[in-house]
């Protein structure tokens, strides 16, 4: 690879840095070429944009990104996949769900809305991340619910009423 490839990937690298707030680094190697063939697929499934990528490349590219990447450029060592996604929980769910048929791949770290994560260890953690429309949903849910309290209660309150009045007046 010529000087001017790599600075055309460094380049290409650093505006996908950029353009992304939900990265995660992860470690494929080891994986058969139909295992991660099937990697691919459940990848474009969930909208995660998945690319290999060299090490020193991505440090570069991290270094000149406009983000703080704090220990990320440390964890890159050996095989590194970059994955792109919209939805900060959602590779987490896919590493997760596709180590139930293998092993890999491993959690190297992630940078989720400018929280960086370092490790395996943290992938429970980063499962339960929610999402932007599911906080939403959950605040509106909360939301309603007081209100529609107050109407049951009007409701209901006002039978009551309108039964207490009758049979007084009935008497």
């Amino acid at each position: 690879m010529t000087r001017q490839e790599k600075a055309t990937v460094i380049q290409d690298l650093t505006a996908q840095l950029a353009d992304n707030p939900i990265i995660y680094l992860a470690d494929i190697s080891g994986l058969d070429a139909g295992t991660t063939s099937d990697l691919r697929r459940a990848c474009f499934k969930a909208n995660i944009k998945l690319s290999v990528v060299k090490n020193t490349l991505l440090a570069k590219a991290m270094e000149a990104s406009d983000k703080e990447f704090g220990e990320l450029p440390e964890v890159l060592k050996g095989n590194t996949s970059l994955m792109f996604s919209e939805v900060g929980n959602v590779p987490a769910k896919l590493i997760k769900d596709f180590r139930k048929k293998s092993d890999k791949p491993l959690l190297k770290g992630a940078f989720v809305e400018e929280a960086i994560y370092i490790g395996d260890e943290n992938l429970d953690r980063l499962v339960s991340i929610k999402s932007k429309e599911e906080v939403i949903g959950e605040i509106i849910g909360l939301l309603q619910s007081p209100a529609k309290n107050v109407i049951s209660g009007l409701k209901s309150g006002g039978g009551k009423l309108a039964g207490i009045l009758k049979t007084l007046s009935e008497r």
